[in-house]
């Protein structure tokens, strides 16, 4: 199964990073959202019930990147992975990319930032 559905260029300004300039002058942030879903009931249904409310799975994401700062890009997309798993029955994996686009790095680049793959455990 290959279906997937993705929010991307999410834009978020947060306080987030192990600097203190970063928690005092905040930047911007860029998720990236992609789930392993199984789209076919949708696709013949026609019935919201049977797939993943994109709009719901934002204002998740929004809640954790506006939310208290943390350190690490890593605990942010843990959480966030964390909270689609375990609310979106219908999600098999969460894929989460966080950019910041400006970090205090001296340098020319687009963004620096990770990306994690979490499939939901049964059990």
């Amino acid at each position: 199964m290959r279906d997937n559905i993705f929010l991307k260029g999410l834009e978020f300004y947060a306080y987030h990073g192990a600097l203190p300039a970063e928690n005092e002058i905040g930047q911007v942030f860029v998720v990236d959202i992609e789930l392993k879903v199984d789209l076919s009931e949708a696709g013949k249904s026609d019935r919201v019930e049977d797939t993943v409310h994109y709009g719901e799975v934002y204002e998740d994401v929004k809640a954790i990147m506006e939310g208290s700062p943390v350190n690490l890009l890593e605990y942010l997309a843990e959480h966030i992975a964390k909270r689609i798993n375990s609310h979106y029955n219908r999600v098999m994996e969460t894929k989460v990319r966080i950019t910041k686009k400006n970090p205090p790095i001296h340098g020319i680049y687009d963004g620096v930032g990770i990306e994690i793959v979490r499939a939901k455990h049964h059990g």
